[in-house]
C-alpha cells in the first residue's frame, strides 16, 4: 500500500510506502483526479517507482514545473519500450535527462534551430538497437505533437539510452578533475554575466547537465567538430553575447589544458549560456 503525498501533475505523483520511504510514481493519468492522502494499492499499478533520495530525482522534481505533461508520458513510453527491447533496466536518471532533451528538441524545432548530431553515422551503425529505439521515440513524438523532427533526432535519443545502460563509474581522480573544470566554467559564466546561479533552479540544472557532458567529451577526446562551421555562424549571429561567454571558456581551457575547443562545441555552449541568461533576466 502506498499513500499519495503530492500530485505533481496528471502523470506524476509523489508517494510514500508503509516505511515512510518516498518515491516518484510515473504513469499516464496516474495523478488524474487524485489528491494528497489517497491510497494506491501496489498491485493496481505497473508504473515506474523512483526512490526520492536519488540526486537526479530531486532535479526531476524541479523539471516538472517547466515541462508539459506530454513529455512525461513520452519519456515513460520510450523508457518502457527501451527496457523491453534491450531486456535490461535503465538507470533511473534517464527520466531526467531524456525528458529534458525531448522538451528542448521541440523548443529548438519551433525556433528553427537545427543542431545536427555529428556522430549520427556511428550511433546508427554501432548501436543499432538503441538507434531503433530512437526511431520509435521519434515516430511517437512526431505523431503526438504533430511536428516533423529530423531522423538525426533518433540518434540523439539513442545516445541517452546508451548512457542509461552503459554508464561507468568515474575514478576519484577523474571525478576531481571533472568537478574542477565544471566549477571553473560555471564561475566564468556567473561572473561574466552576473548571473545568480540558483542550485534549485531548473535552468541552472539544465546548464550544469550540458557542461558535465561537455567536460566528459573534452577529457575523453570526443569533442564534436564540424569543419563547415554552419551551426557556429548561426548561433554567433543569434546570440552574440552568449558566444562571447563561450569564447571566454575556450580561452580559459586552452590556457590551462593547452587543448583547443572546436567551434561547434562553442556553439552548443553558447546556446545553453543564452538560455541561462534569458531565464535569469526573466527571474
Amino acid at each position: 500500500m502506498i499513500k499519495i503525498k503530492k500530485v505533481l501533475n496528471s502523470s506524476v505523483v509523489l508517494v510514500e510506502d508503509k516505511q515512510k520511504k518516498e518515491f516518484i510514481l510515473i504513469g499516464k493519468g496516474i495523478g488524474y483526479g487524485q489528491k494528497t492522502g489517497n491510497i494506491i494499492e501496489e498491485h493496481q499499478v505497473d508504473q515506474m517507482f523512483i526512490p526520492i533520495e536519488n540526486i537526479k530525482v530531486k532535479e526531476f522534481l524541479g523539471l516538472l514545473d517547466a515541462i508539459p505533461p506530454i513529455f512525461v508520458e513520452l519519456t515513460q513510453q520510450i523508457v518502457t519500450y527501451a527496457e523491453e527491447k534491450l531486456n535490461t533496466k535503465l538507470n533511473t536518471g534517464i527520466y531526467f535527462t531524456l525528458m529534458d532533451h525531448l522538451n528542448f528538441a521541440v523548443e529548438r524545432y519551433k525556433k528553427n534551430i537545427n543542431i545536427t548530431n555529428r556522430v549520427y553515422w556511428e550511433i546508427k551503425n554501432y548501436y543499432s538497437e538503441e538507434f531503433k529505439i530512437g526511431e520509435f521515440a521519434l515516430k511517437q513524438m512526431n505523431e503526438k505533437l504533430q511536428i516533423d523532427l529530423p531522423i538525426e533526432e533518433a540518434a540523439n535519443i539513442a545516445f541517452h539510452i546508451i548512457n542509461a545502460h552503459g554508464e561507468q563509474k568515474e575514478s576519484s581522480k577523474d571525478g576531481m578533475r571533472y568537478a574542477k573544470m565544471i566549477g571553473s566554467i560555471v564561475n566564468l559564466v556567473r561572473y561574466t554575466f552576473n548571473i545568480n546561479m540558483d542550485n534549485e533552479n531548473i535552468h541552472y540544472t539544465r546548464f550544469i547537465t550540458h557542461v558535465k557532458f561537455f567536460v566528459e567529451r573534452f577529457y575523453s577526446d570526443k569533442m564534436i567538430d564540424d569543419k563547415d562551421n554552419l551551426l557556429f555562424e548561426q548561433i554567433a549571429n543569434l546570440y552574440p553575447q552568449a558566444m562571447s561567454g563561450a569564447f571566454k571558456i575556450k580561452e580559459y581551457i586552452e590556457q590551462v589544458n593547452g587543448k583547443t575547443i572546436p567551434k561547434e562545441e562553442l556553439a552548443y555552449l553558447a546556446v545553453h549560456i543564452h538560455r541561462l541568461m534569458t531565464y535569469n533576466q526573466l527571474g
